[in-house]
């Protein structure tokens, strides 16, 4: 299967059109989406979008899960409140209906392979052979807290499209009423009542059966896989949460031999702060030192070439040295995690910090996240474009 095809990463004003509470620290907007621009904010289920703001004078951006089935005009995402979190403080208390933000059109592929570019294709999911009286895939969630935003779009378009595909969903929170989407679940479950089962697993309540009670640990999870979820036939897995749990189930489900393909992950934070200040280098104050050595950083960008000088003791990333020559290139979270500053290596010699959003095939190409990739050369070349 490939992956979705990658849009070029670009900003445009939507208005909100709906603010609805999900509990007392999340929200659901709603962008409304112009006739012109349907067509750019198209998108497969699990994707997200980057949404921009000046807050108190300061340019901010974060990205945040598409929680819908496509729908032509419209965009929903959740955004839960995060302790001290500049953006999701301000959208929870202040973002209300007419008010015009920056929203990037939709990027990311934390999508099924099942049908990966075709979860609204009908006829494409006839010649995959997954229609009425085709096979019926089993897949399974596993998220914690906001980590559910994907998953509700990805299960309800799954579930509407394949007749015979069941899904399963291990959702973690603290308690009952920290739970997102409760009532689109609880709708899931009447409409799918053999196809669709959700386990809630809160750990700070006291359930009947105590495996449903407490965080997920080592031996909880065991317990699930052992005894909860059909895991000897799932077909396609899906992890979205804080780094610990994603990385304690891949871990886990490596052990047990669960084929990585198999396996999408999607990352809500890496354990370190991801709602304070921008992680990663993003445009500081950096010039060419004339008495040193200094690295080129060479990079195409919408058809147009660009270089700049970067000194070689600043350990400048690939990302903050294009932003000083180009103010557009596209970037979000800046952390690792969502993937948008993703660009092609054409030349030179690199490193990477960190990677929680490209693939091992698209690593293999040649992919980076420039907000986490500097030169160990004297140059380097990306193509932002490829």
């Amino acid at each position: 299967m490939t992956a979705p095809t990658k849009k070029k990463a670009r900003f445009n004003s939507l208005q909100v059109s709906e603010v609805r509470r999900l509990t007392d620290n999340a929200v659901e907007v709603s962008f409304e989406v112009p006739e012109e621009l349907r067509a750019d904010y198209d998108y497969v289920p699990g994707q997200y979008v980057a949404l921009r703001a000046d807050i108190n004078g300061q340019e901010v951006r974060r990205s945040y899960s598409i929680c819908d089935i496509p729908r032509p005009g419209v965009i929903r995402v959740a955004i839960k409140r995060d302790l001290g979190g500049v953006f999701s403080t301000w959208a929870n208390d202040e973002l209300s209906p007419g008010t015009a933000i920056d929203v990037m059109n939709p990027q990311g592929a934390f999508t099924s392979r099942v049908n990966v570019t075709s979860l609204n294709d009908a006829q494409a999911l006839i010649d995959k052979g997954f229609a009425e009286g085709g096979d019926a895939p089993h897949l399974v969630a596993i998220a914690a807290g906001s980590g559910i935003t994907p998953i509700m779009s990805i299960a309800q378009t799954l579930l509407a499209a394949l007749p015979k595909a069941t899904f399963e969903i291990v959702y973690a929170n603290k308690g009952g009423s920290d739970v997102m989407f409760a009532e689109e679940i609880g709708d899931l479950k009447d409409k799918y009542p053999t196809r669709f089962a959700v386990h809630h697993v809160l750990s700070r309540e006291q359930r009947v059966n105590p495996l449903f009670s407490g965080r997920i640990d080592d031996e909880k999870l065991s317990l699930l896989l052992d005894k909860v979820v059909r895991t000897g036939d799932t077909d396609e897995w899906f992890l979205c949460g804080p780094f610990e749990l994603v990385q304690l189930v891949r871990d886990e489900l490596s052990e047990r031999g669960v084929d990585s393909d198999n396996v999408r992950f999607e990352l809500f934070s890496t354990g370190k702060p991801s709602d304070g200040p921008q992680q990663g280098n993003t445009g500081r104050p950096v010039v060419a030192d004339p008495a040193g050595k200094n690295i080129t950083v060479s990079f195409q960008l919408d058809g147009l070439s660009g270089s700049i000088e970067s000194p070689q003791s600043a350990k400048e990333t690939i990302l903050n040295a294009a932003l000083r020559a180009r103010p557009d290139v596209p970037f979000a979270c800046a952390g690792g995690v969502c993937g948008t500053c993703r660009a092609k290596v054409v030349e030179g010699d690199y490193e990477m910090d960190e990677n929680y959003a490209l693939e091992a095939d698209e690593v293999a190409a040649g992919y980076v996240l420039t907000c986490q990739t500097r030169a160990t050369g004297d140059s380097i070349t990306v193509d932002y474009d490829a």
